[in-house]
């Protein structure tokens, strides 16, 4: 590189982080006057004798006047978006906390969810991820939150295992993938199509993971074994090891990723790490081999089933519903 490439090159970096932090104050700047102003908006019906019927009344007449004033962006909606922004968070000193660096079209989706459990979790994972708005839009129709393996309720939920349940899922939802709706795959299909679309599978996984390895071998004196798929979580410090299955879940898999689960640990953990975690990712489960198999009790064996296609929400809430009362030993 010459040196007035390099000069030119310098210049455009600098320009282009000014912008950025440009951005980035007008969208704070912004955030905050929403919030303002939907403050605003509620000390106002509060005033109001009958409070829901003076409420749509006072945004309309808003929305009418400041239209008339300052132009478009104005509208009933956007108004009562703000109104809702300032009931989602009514603590000034939290709203800077938890919705730092997100732009509004990240809050206006967040604001929707209907517990502050999950309000936390999309303005959390969606700062600290870098999620774009169609990311954190996905994440919210598949269920996201709600799909981590968070039944800390269950028999299983000791101190040491709930650290775990923050980064496993069940369903996974691998719609990106785009594989046929219906129909026995090979597991060779499978493992190549998540390879292809690697990128979202990460993302689907969840925060922390990194790739290492396709069809890793383990081998012992006598034998050799092949793990489909290896990442390493950075923040649990481990590394996680998947089995592709795409038919049901069985003993005989269970039992082999056990062994496998005890070989990592023994031939590949090092002295650093914390034990190794393995999912069997399937097809479908069968309640009964799950309740009465090693994965029960353990903290490193996971069975999670895949789906090929976005379910609806309510067939997601349905099998959320259905896994929770599996792990939490009913049938």
């Amino acid at each position: 590189m010459s040196a007035l490439t390099s000069f030119h090159a310098d210049i455009k970096d600098i320009l282009e982080q000014a912008r950025s932090k440009a951005r980035s104050a007008v969208n704070s700047a912004m955030v905050e006057a929403y919030w303002l102003i939907g403050r605003r908006i509620v000390e106002e019906e509060q005033r109001g004798k009958h409070k829901a019927e003076y409420g749509v009344r006072l945004i309309e007449d808003l929305s009418t006047a400041l239209t008339a004033d300052l132009g478009k962006g104005f509208s009933y909606a956007n108004l009562y978006n703000c109104r809702q922004f300032y009931l989602t968070f009514p603590d000034q000193a939290i709203l800077y906390t938890a919705c730092r660096d997100l732009s509004w079209s990240h809050l206006r989706l967040i604001m929707r969810m209907d517990s502050p459990q999950a309000i936390d979790y999309y303005c959390r994972e969606a700062r600290e991820q870098h999620w774009s708005v169609r990311q954190l839009e996905r994440n919210i129709k598949s269920q996201s939150f709600q799909r981590l393996l968070s039944t800390q309720a269950g028999p299983s939920s000791t101190q040491g295992a709930s650290a775990h349940l923050e980064f496993i899922k069940d369903p996974y939802v691998l719609e990106f993938l785009q594989l046929p709706e219906a129909g026995q795959l090979k597991e060779s299909r499978l493992e190549q199509a998540i390879i292809d679309e690697l990128q979202k599978f990460l993302l689907e996984l969840g925060k922390g993971f990194s790739f290492v390895a396709r069809q890793m071998r383990i081998s012992t004196e006598t034998s050799h074994f092949f793990i489909d798929l290896v990442f390493y979580n950075y923040l649990l410090k481990c590394f996680v090891i998947i089995d592709l299955k795409t038919g049901k879940l069985s003993h005989q898999d269970i039992g082999q990723m056990d062994m496998y689960v005890r070989m990592f640990d023994d031939l590949k953990r090092g002295e650093d790490d914390n034990p190794t975690i393995g999912i069997i990712l399937c097809d479908s489960k069968d309640e009964t081999v799950v309740k009465y198999s090693v994965i029960k009790e353990s903290q490193q064996l996971f069975a999670s089933k895949y789906q090929r296609i976005l379910p609806t929400e309510e067939e997601l809430i349905a099998e959320i519903a259905r896994e929770k009362r599996l792990i939490e030993g009913g049938l």
